[in-house]
């Protein structure tokens, strides 16, 4: 009769700090699937982004390797690196000055110019070709560099 009881007098507390702790762990294991998630995401972006870097990169290395620029006219190329990845590529005529002569000394005027431009490439990923979405990037690089040759009003 005493262990009969004794049963009566519980109130369940068990049951209610079994329920709390349950509930605690469903939380924190939420809380570890979104984090999951938006780790994830920022990968996927972070590497997107790189491709968008990595066409710029290629991008600037195929304009500045074919060698012929105008200081007259500027006319953006676009070039599709991939199904995913597209460039546009601008070279910009910026100014001629003279190359000094004589050793780098106070003199100018030997015959020879640097010609000065400004190369530029905007290139974008996209994960669908034929849909905008969050997940694309851009990126824009811009290299100025000059080329040397007789002096002339136009090159």
């Amino acid at each position: 009769m005493q262990t009969l009881m004794q049963y009566n007098k519980q109130t369940g507390a068990a049951l209610v700090v079994g329920l709390i702790l349950l509930v605690v762990i469903t939380i924190l294991a939420i809380s570890g699937i979104n984090t999951a998630t938006t780790e994830l995401a920022m990968a996927r972006n972070h590497q997107n982004y790189e491709y968008a870097f990595q066409a710029a990169e290629t991008g600037l290395e195929q304009a500045l390797s074919q060698g012929s620029f105008s200081t007259l006219a500027t006319a953006p190329v676009t070039q599709t690196i991939n199904e995913h990845d597209s460039v546009t590529i601008q070279i910009q005529f910026e100014d001629s000055t003279l190359v000094p002569d004589k050793a780098f000394s106070l003199g100018v005027g030997g015959g020879i110019a640097a010609y000065h431009f400004l190369a530029s490439a905007q290139a974008q990923s996209r994960r669908d070709a034929n849909l905008v979405t969050d997940r694309d990037s851009t990126a824009v690089h811009t290299q100025a560099f000059y080329v040397i040759g007789p002096e002339s009003p136009t090159l």
